[in-house]
């Protein structure tokens, strides 16, 4: 169901790794009326911003609540083991899971790669956050497999990462609370998917003028009907030349044939 009433802005809550530039310079330049407002937060915040009414919209990594909050897939992130750069697994260009087998592979709370089966060796505790596992990464307390983009949010000189083949996704998503889809979400969702300005399912796109409709068969009557000029004079002059001819002709042809005759007199004897 559609709101009735928009916030004066629009608040956009982001997670960490997640860059919304692209989709805020988009709107800035179509909604020049509201303003958009980014908040940063943690993953384990978002969803509890939206309920709270605190933000109107949020970029997460899926899974969320799906009997709360609507959630549009945007994009599935290739995932990657975080190691020292003395690592063996440095050497390489990808690795699988089962290449981290001998490894404790660190398993934060905040992890939002849902696998079936863990891969390595489990750590004595799980950190609270990605951040602070990375730092024991650095510390050669295991490893860590993590979305790309966090990779690079944490990078340090001392780390590196390679691409793991068969590790999951992360699913990055555009999450709202579903009884609150207002126009301006209906305005962000068309934004992120890509919909141009004019396109048909814009919400703010305005009605065509209708065109008046022309009449292409009266028209293309009408011009058949036109005689060419050259032609129409033709046998307009041929039809009057035939009948004053024939006319003539007949005079003629009874001056001969169909009168009296007439002849000189004869001469009497």
């Amino acid at each position: 169901m559609t709101g009735s009433v928009d916030s004066p802005a629009f608040r956009l809550a982001y997670v960490p790794g997640v860059i919304p530039a692209k989709w805020v310079r988009i709107w800035n330049e179509r909604r020049t009326d509201v303003p958009l407002t980014l908040l940063q937060v943690s993953a384990a915040e978002a969803g509890e911003l939206m309920l709270a009414g605190d933000a109107d919209a949020a970029l997460v990594r899926l899974p969320v609540d799906r009997t709360v909050l609507s959630a549009i897939p945007l994009y599935t992130e290739t995932s990657v083991v975080v190691v020292p750069k003395d690592h063996v697994v440095a050497a390489v260009d990808e690795v699988t899971a089962e290449d981290l087998a001998d490894d404790i592979v660190l398993h934060p709370l905040d992890d939002t790669l849902g696998w079936e089966r863990l891969p390595g060796l489990p750590a004595i505790e799980r950190p609270a956050t990605t951040e602070d596992a990375v730092e024991l990464v650095a510390a050669g307390i295991g490893v860590l497999v993590v979305p790309q983009s966090l990779a690079r949010l944490h990078h340090r000189r001392d780390l590196t990462y390679r691409p793991v083949t068969d590790a999951p996704g992360s699913q990055v998503a555009l999450s709202w609370p579903e009884d609150r889809t207002t126009d301006l979400v209906e305005d962000f969702i068309g934004i992120v998917r890509g919909r141009t300005v004019n396109s048909s399912r814009g919400r703010r796109q305005e009605p065509e003028a209708e065109q008046p409709k022309t009449k292409k068969r009266a028209g293309a009557e009408g011009t058949a009907r036109k005689p060419a000029a050259g032609r129409s004079a033709g046998r307009g002059g041929g039809g009057g030349a035939g009948k004053s001819g024939s006319a003539g002709r007949n005079a003629r042809s009874g001056g001969k044939t169909g009168g009296a005759r007439q002849g000189k007199p004869r001469r009497k004897s």
